[in-house]
Order: structure tokens, then sequence, then C-alpha cells
């Protein structure tokens, strides 16, 4: 299949030192986005843009190329993952290398499955939809959200909301933070890996967690366990 894997890593973690390659259940965490990749048989390609020599190395390790290193001008905080992306398939094109479909796989998300993977692919592929990311449904409805005022009173952010039933509010959803397909064309023309014409499947709360700061870790630690635990049981 012409689909590339791309999981971008820079080095510059700051509230977690060398966060995309910390152990994490005795591996470094970006293998298993690595692994996870190559399981689905659904690459033709599975690199790391990176601008560190030690996760470049780490990352071969575990099956990944590393064709060229991430310029310094999108190894800063400020630049999107659409334009390391971009950045990506262009120097591709330089090596005369062309995909029809890009996944950005994120460094820090033990969570992801080849199946999950493979759901999206397929949803992108017959719904021809140009985009698919995998989102987590809010737990509690976010119409019922409130906020403190300048005077420090409480109130609603959506008071026509203040008596309506909980199960009467329509579902609302937030980026998992795990991976993203495009199709390259619409990547190109839109700049965004959220194009107009995108769609989602949805995750359990379980299946991902986005992983800022230290405690964020700690949670993402207790969620692998269980989800571990689980199939165990199930086997």
């Amino acid at each position: 299949m012409n689909n590339i894997a791309i999981i971008p890593a820079r080095g510059g973690s700051k509230r977690i030192p060398k966060k995309n390659i910390k152990n994490f259940f005795g591996k470094p965490i970006i293998s298993y986005s690595i692994k996870a990749a190559i399981k689905s048989n659904l690459f033709s390609e599975i690199m790391v843009s990176t601008d560190d020599i030690e996760i470049a190395e780490i990352s071969k390790k575990y099956g990944a190329n590393i064709p060229f290193l991430r310029s310094t001008k999108n190894a800063d905080d400020y630049a999107t993952l659409s334009d390391v992306i971009i950045e990506v398939i262009n120097n591709y094109e330089k090596l005369g290398k062309s995909f029809d479909n890009i996944c950005c796989i994120l460094p820090t998300a033990p969570f992801i499955s080849p199946e999950r993977l493979k759901e999206a692919f397929n949803l992108l592929k017959q719904l021809n939809f140009d985009s698919i990311f995998a989102v987590v449904k809010y737990s509690y409805p976010i119409f019922r959200a409130l906020e403190f005022t300048e005077n420090n009173k409480i109130k609603m952010i959506w008071p026509e909301y203040l008596y309506t039933r909980s199960q009467d509010i329509k579902p609302a959803y937030y980026d998992s933070g795990s991976f993203y397909w495009v199709k390259t064309k619409a990547l190109i023309k839109e700049k965004s890996l959220f194009c107009n014409n995108g769609s989602a499947i949805v995750l359990s709360e379980i299946e991902a967690q986005d992983i800022d700061n230290e405690s964020d870790w700690k949670i993402a630690e207790l969620k692998f366990k269980f989800l571990n635990e689980q199939k165990n049981y199930n086997i």
C-alpha cells in the first residue's frame, strides 16, 4: 500500500525531559507507536521525524526509518504538526518518493493498536473522506460547563442548557492525541490534518491519554496496566 506512517518526535521536551524515548514499561515509549505501525501492515514506509540523534538511533533500533533529520525551523515550539508532515513529504519528493495517504502517529501514544489504525484507514477509503482521526467522548456534557466571572462569581457558559436533561444534550468529543490519517493531496491543499471533508473514529477514555506532564504519565501507566490485565484475563 502506498501509505506512509510519520511519527513526529523532536528532542526538546521541557516538562518531561526526553519524553519521546522515556522508559514506559521496559521500552522507550516511542517504540509502541512504531510497533503498532509495523504490525498493521498498512505502510510502505514508517519513519520518525526528529531533530535528535538519540531519538533517531532508538527509533531505527525498533524498526523505523530516518532518511533525514527535521529542520531547525520545524523543531521549535511554534511548528505545527502540519508543518512537520509537509516538510517530510517535500523531502521524500526530493528523493523521488511520493505517497497517497499519510498517518501521523504521535510518539507518546502507547495505546494505539494495529486494529484501530486499520479501522480508521478503512473508513478513509470506503467513505471517501480526506482525513480521519481518533476522538474521545467527553464524559460530562460540555454544554454544562462553568466559568468564573471577573468578580469571581460562577456562572454557566451556556445558560440556555441550565434546565436541559443531560441525556438530551448532544454528545461532544475531543482529539485523543494519538493518530491522524490524511490524504496527501488534501493535506497539501488545506495545510491541515483536520480537513473539511473529514471524520473520526471514537476511542474509549481508557484507550487514550494525552501526555503533557508527569501526572499525565502516571495516568497513562495506570491505564496501560489495566488494559493489559484485561487482555490477560480475557485470554
